[in-house]
């Protein structure tokens, strides 16, 4: 894909897209949050002839979302001076990820989730070849998928469950053994909805 087609797609104005876990199908009647925490993902995809995806896997050790596939990312901290520095902050502590080799394209609105943050994904090209290291605390695995593959439609499955008694609509893009639903699924969906 082209990275002009990229940065193009993140200019403003561009639509809206999924406004987050409650907004995935209007049936539902999944609650939003009455309060949000901000946060933001770092969705790094590399500048060559076949851009990859870089996703991680939560350590299976964690109080919240363990063993899911995400974003390098976080809340946005105090000292942080907006959401794509806190973005490139997280990718540094998760994945050793060095600012400097990200250039931001731009962001997505936020998408917020049923957990309570309101993240903001900000969208960057990274050269490929680096060598990352994770946080063994945070993170069990550092991988990449092809980018073409999910952000292609055919490959983004609506699933339902039952959560706090009410069914959830949510999205599953499998890759090999790798299965990326929930938040991540829904930022990538609407990535693919720009592009």
């Amino acid at each position: 894909m082209p990275i002009d087609r990229l940065r193009a797609a993140l200019l403003p104005g561009g639509p809206a897209g999924l406004r987050g876990d409650w907004d995935v199908t209007a049936d539902t009647g999944f609650e939003r949050a009455a309060s949000l925490t901000p946060a933001a993902v770092l969705i790094a995809i590399t500048n060559e002839a076949v851009p990859q995806l870089l996703l991680t896997r939560r350590n299976a050790n964690m109080t919240k979302h363990p063993g899911q596939i995400a974003f390098p990312g976080g809340r946005v901290d105090p000292e942080d001076d907006g959401h794509v520095a806190a973005a490139l902050r997280e990718a540094e502590e998760e994945v050793a990820l060095a600012r400097h080799h990200v250039e931001v394209l731009g962001t997505l609105g936020s998408y917020e989730t049923g957990t309570g943050y309101a993240i903001t994904p900000v969208v960057g090209l990274v050269p490929p070849g680096l060598v990352l290291r994770r946080a063994e605390a945070e993170v069990a695995e550092v991988f990449h998928v092809p980018f073409a593959h999910v952000i292609d439609p055919a490959n983004h499955e609506l699933h339902s469950a039952e959560w706090q008694g009410r069914r959830r609509d949510y999205f599953i893009i499998r890759h090999g053994t790798h299965e990326i639903w929930g938040a991540t699924a829904g930022m990538i969906v609407n990535l693919a909805r720009r592009l």
